[in-house]
């Protein structure tokens, strides 16, 4: 592979992020970067939908200075979630690369400026050439996709204007000022009323492994249920108590709690407030119930009584 310079262009600087399943490798193409004297900000470890935000934005403010070309490193464990993030950002064009072909492509046709890449995937040495790849090919470059061959005036041409239509898209609702990147996600998509439990609406974003936004109105109770797969879920407003039947456990939840709830794993649960959360199952979305709606709420205000809100 040809040697990584930055002499053809102007100063680089490179903004790197990880969740914890990305951290390792986050950390081996961060040395690398600083071996080849790259200016790297390692922003560190964080979940993967905050630390990919914060880098699509700092990117996406730095994209107008000239003086300084600024770049982004994210890593998770499939590469998949960080670039999603990384993207609601005007400006931003974060690619997952699996390979150097993958980021070949990426930066000869989309300019890409955000490198996802996969913790659970890709070793070391392999994120080393696709990193390496991804630094040194200059947009419009020939690339698999043009069979390697320089590419036709009307394809140049197109990319040429691609580049100043694209930072477009989305500026007018750019989410630089919000506060929650799962927030961001949503916005401006309708949830759906969930037919088996009333009160409660969903938006899927995500299909096997599943992952969604859900809404429950205050006062709101989700029968004794259970599920083929495990889920996280984090509460982004709200508050609501899960009893998890098959344990014996309570768990009092609000605004910026994280609960798992393992797969089989019988609960039931009380919304005291408008709440709205995050959730991820291991696989796609399923739910068996294992009591009526008014055997759960007798159940949820004697345990109220006895102990307490």
């Amino acid at each position: 592979m040809a040697e990584t310079t930055t002499a053809a262009r102007p100063p680089l600087k490179i903004i790197a992020g990880a969740d914890s399943f990305g951290c390792t490798l986050k950390d081996a193409l961060v040395s690398h970067l600083r071996s080849l004297n790259i200016d790297v900000e390692d922003l560190g470890t964080s979940a993967y939908y905050s630390i990919a935000a914060e880098v699509g934005r700092r990117v996406s403010s730095s994209s107008a200075a000239a003086d300084t070309e600024t770049r982004g490193l994210v890593a998770c464990g499939t590469g998949v979630g960080v670039a999603m993030f990384a993207n609601k950002f005007p400006g931003v064009f974060a690619a997952t690369c699996l390979s150097p072909a993958d980021a070949l492509n990426a930066r000869s046709i989309n300019n890409s400026n955000v490198l996802a890449v996969s913790g659970m995937s890709t070793p070391p040495e392999s994120a080393v050439e696709i990193l390496d790849t991804w630094l040194n090919t200059p947009f419009k470059s020939p690339c698999p996709a043009s069979e390697s061959k320089p590419w036709p005036e009307e394809v140049s041409s197109f990319l040429d204007k691609s580049i100043n239509e694209m930072p477009k898209i989305g500026a007018d609702s750019a989410p630089q000022d919000a506060s929650c990147s799962i927030c961001c996600l949503l916005k401006n998509r309708d949830l759906r009323e969930i037919d088996i439990i009333p009160g409660g609406s969903m938006k899927i974003v995500r299909e096997s492994p599943t992952s969604a936004v859900v809404r429950f109105k205050a006062g709101s109770v989700e029968p004794a249920h259970h599920h083929t797969f495990g889920h996280d879920l984090v509460v982004m407003e709200g508050k609501k108590s899960v009893w998890n039947l098959t344990k014996s456990e309570r768990f009092d939840l609000a605004v910026g709690d994280y609960l798992f709830t393992p797969a089989g794993d019988v609960h039931r649960v009380k919304y005291y407030e408008d709440t709205e959360f995050f959730i991820k199952w291991d696989g796609k979305w399923d739910m068996f119930f294992d009591e009526d709606l008014e055997a759960a709420k007798k159940a949820i205000d004697q345990e109220l009584q006895n102990g307490g809100k």
